[in-house]
């Protein structure tokens, strides 16, 4: 197993902080880098980010795993509009500039990097599991690898890939809410989660105060893109966690 598995919340473009949080953790070899998805979109350097990110993979001593975020599925669905239905990616660039700019901006090998992410991550020897968003509270079953979350199709993939979104849940079902959906009774996930999947390590909602730590989860997107901090999770061979940040 790594020596240190080092998770770390969304960066959304800030290269000049992922480089500081990097320098600061001084990965290793025998250490595993999880980045939890949104690596671009909204802030100064997204195409920085994702090619620093994809060096690392490819030249650093230290393992690189890239789980997918909802910007970056966002991106991929526009790059298969472009080929195959050129009207609705059209449609897309005008709701949003970034799409058009940052697919100028990517190299062949930074696509393949992007497209090559997981939905997910797992580390069994501490119960954890990593994905971007969140556990709807009415998802009873979790893929037991990434080949089965692969193989999964229609409605059960559909379902599935809420995992990339998932903020507020249904206070009667535990249904997955689209964001400004909920409603004052609403839950969000974490806080009724009970850990049936592990203990889940989680991006994409920003909490501007620092870590989030629920009882069976921890929110590490603090909300660099907004002015907070770049944060990363370290978790050491016997399963101690501390947090590492930078400001923004």
């Amino acid at each position: 197993m790594a020596n240190r598995h080092i998770f770390i919340g969304d960066i959304h473009g800030m290269s000049k902080a992922l480089a500081a949080l990097i320098e600061k953790l001084a990965p290793d070899a025998g250490d595993r880098v999880v980045f939890l998805g949104d690596l671009v979109d909204k802030g100064p350097d997204a195409a920085g980010v994702v090619r620093m990110v994809r060096q690392m993979k490819n030249e650093a001593a230290f393992e690189i795993v890239l789980i997918e975020g909802n910007h970056e599925d966002l991106h991929a669905r526009y790059r298969v509009n472009l080929a195959v239905r050129p009207t609705v990616a059209a449609e897309q660039e005008a709701g949003n500039g970034e799409l058009a700019s940052l697919n100028a901006q990517l190299a062949p090998e930074d696509v393949a990097f992007l497209e090559s992410a997981v939905p997910f991550f797992r580390l069994d020897a501490h119960d954890i599991l990593a994905v971007h968003g969140g556990i709807p509270g009415d998802m009873l079953a979790f893929p037991s690898s990434l080949d089965e979350a692969l193989e999964l199709q229609g409605k059960d993939r559909r379902s599935f890939r809420k995992i990339l979104r998932t903020r507020f849940v249904s206070a009667d079902t535990g249904a997955f809410l689209v964001q400004g959906h909920e409603t004052a009774g609403d839950p969000f996930w974490a806080d009724s989660y009970e850990g049936r999947f592990g203990h889940v390590i989680f991006g994409h909602n920003p909490f501007m105060q620092g870590p989030a730590m629920f009882p069976f989860a921890t929110g590490i997107d603090t909300g660099a893109v907004h002015g907070g901090a770049l944060t990363a999770l370290v978790v050491d061979g016997n399963g101690r966690r501390t947090f590492v940040s930078v400001p923004c």
